[in-house]
Parts: structure tokens; sequence; C-alpha cells
């Protein structure tokens, strides 16, 4: 059967009648959205340009559309693999509760809606950005590298790099070196997060034929770029509190944060798939919650710094 036919085709399940809001709301990958969200909001705040509230939230609205629009998007076309997993079999199209065609109608609306208005109500660079995000991610990666490659979300994870990204040309209309050092941070940060996760979900990808790098190279191998991401990941983080939109929260919040998460990669990395199956994935399930709180934690920091400079509490700062 050709990828056309298959991804034309109903995907069989237990149906669950009617589709309800809720199913076309998870369609958005909402736990996804609310990354893409945060991020973008942090990269708009502590752009150095000041931002009209009412242009900030409407930005920040459709980039999220935009995040919502590529889930929609991914899981029409991973339907078949998303049948095959434990943890994606209940996703609303492989359970039958939204055919293919409502999910891939769903994600062009709101591509185009939301690039459209996010132009709008920003600038169309903003908007063009946003447009290459959405096909970066239901495009390069959901339809070309995660079925090809083991770098699958290495490369694929520039998608969810872009939104900070985003946010400073939705307020600046252009790039520097801050937002650079935000896309990188993310970017890094993306491919120890889900391979921790692939650490002790491997079966999962394994069934659905995904080559994910503990299925395609094993897990030492996969332990082994844990630990060596966690450290190439310290260095955009910790240089963010040398530039302009760092300050001393950031620091002190980055400098525990990255050690805390290399710690957390080194043990995972000394240990053998027996250590692991003894004690059910304790150590590797550790580093992918902390992998949640850093991301979160750090760029919150950001906020806070950026806060206290908006109140005059905290001076010009940065050396880069």
């Amino acid at each position: 059967m050709s990828d056309a036919s298959l991804h034309s085709t109903p995907i069989s399940g237990a149906a669950a009648g009617e589709p309800e809001l809720r199913d076309y709301f998870a369609l958005l990958k909402p736990r996804v959205m609310t990354l893409v969200v945060f991020t973008a909001l942090v990269g708009l705040v502590v752009a150095p340009v000041p931002v009209h509230p009412f242009v900030a939230a409407v930005s920040i609205l459709f980039i999220a559309v935009g995040g919502g629009a590529a889930g929609a998007l991914n899981m029409w076309w991973d339907a078949d693999i998303d049948a095959k997993m434990r943890r994606t079999a209940r996703r609303p199209v492989p359970s039958g509760r939204v055919s293919p065609g409502e999910a891939l109608g769903l994600g062009l609306a709101l591509s185009g809606i939301s690039v459209v208005m996010l132009g709008l109500a920003s600038n169309i660079a903003a908007g063009l950005f946003l447009a290459f995000t959405i096909f970066f991610y239901a495009v390069i990666y959901t339809m070309w590298l995660k079925r090809w490659t083991p770098q699958n979300i290495v490369i694929g994870g520039a998608a969810g790099a872009f939104p900070p990204a985003v946010g400073w040309v939705a307020a600046t209309g252009g790039l520097s070196l801050e937002p650079i050092l935000l896309f990188l941070t993310v970017f890094l940060w993306t491919p120890p997060h889900f391979w921790a996760l692939a650490l002790f979900v491997k079966s999962d990808y394994a069934d659905a034929g995904v080559p994910m790098l503990t299925v395609t190279h094993g897990p030492d191998s996969t332990r082994r770029h844990i630990i060596a991401y966690a450290l190439i990941l310290a260095v955009p983080a910790l240089a963010i509190a040398a530039t302009p939109i760092g300050g001393p929260v950031y620091l002190v919040s980055s400098l525990a944060l990255n050690a805390a998460f290399i710690r957390g990669a080194w043990i995972v990395s000394r240990r053998s798939t027996a250590d692991a199956e003894a004690d059910h994935f304790a150590a590797e399930k550790g580093l992918f919650k902390l992998s949640l709180y850093y991301l979160f934690l750090q760029f919150g920091a950001l906020l806070i710094d950026a806060s206290l400079r908006s109140a005059g509490v905290l001076p010009a700062w940065g050396w880069l």
C-alpha cells in the first residue's frame, strides 16, 4: 500500500461515535502548545523593543494557533504509527474519533489563519517565520525525517526551537544573537529530552517502525549521546547570561539547572540496561522529568530578570 493511500484511508480503531470538541482540541497537541506559547512569550517579552500589550497578546495567540496547526498535521500523517504505540493509540485519529480528512482540514485551515493573522498583528517577517516553522515540523520532520533517520529528533527538533525566535521577530522584525542562543538552547535540549523518554518506551518506537536512536543504535549508544548533548547544551544556555537579556536570576538558575542536568545525564550514561530494568528506569524517568523543569525554569528566569529591568531594579546587563 502506498503512503498516499495509507493516509487517505480512515484508520480502523475503537470508534467512539461523534467527535467532541475536546477531540479536536487534542489534535492541536495542547501539551506541546504550552511549550510553544511559553518560549514564544519569553522571546517576545525579553526583546529590546516595547510591544503594545494587545499586539503582544494577539501575536502569542496566533503563534499558539500555528503550533496547534502543526500538531494537527502531524497527527493526520502519523495516524498509522500512532495506532501501533501504546502511549498514542488513543489519539483522536487512530482511535477513530476524528477522521484523517478532518485532521488535515483543521491543520491546513489553522495554518493559513495563524500565518496571515500573525503577519497582520506584528510584521510580515514574523508571519513568514511562523509559516516556515509549521512547514518544517509538518513536512521536514513529520513526513520525512521521523521515519527515515535516527537523527529525526536532532534535526527535527529545530521546529520546536523556532518559537522563541518567532516571538523575538514579532517584537523586533529581525534576528540577533539573543534569539539565536534561545533557539540553540531549545534545539540542543530536545534530543536528550526525547532520548531519555525513548529509553523507557523503546518497544513503542520499535513496534511502530520509527528509527529512534534507541532502536537503531541501542540504549548504550543513546546514553552516550545524552551526556554529550547535555554538555554541549550548557554552552548556549550559559552564554545567554552574558547577553543583555540575561541577569543575576538567570545566571544563578542556569548554573544550577545545567549542573543538575549534566549530573542526571552522567548518571544515566553510566548505567546498563540491566541496571535500568532492575529499578524500572528510575534514573531515566528522573532525567526526563528534570528536562521538563529545566526549560521552563530557565526561560522563567529570563522573564524575572526582564521584569526587574522594567521596574528599574536591575541595571543594564550583558557582555556580549
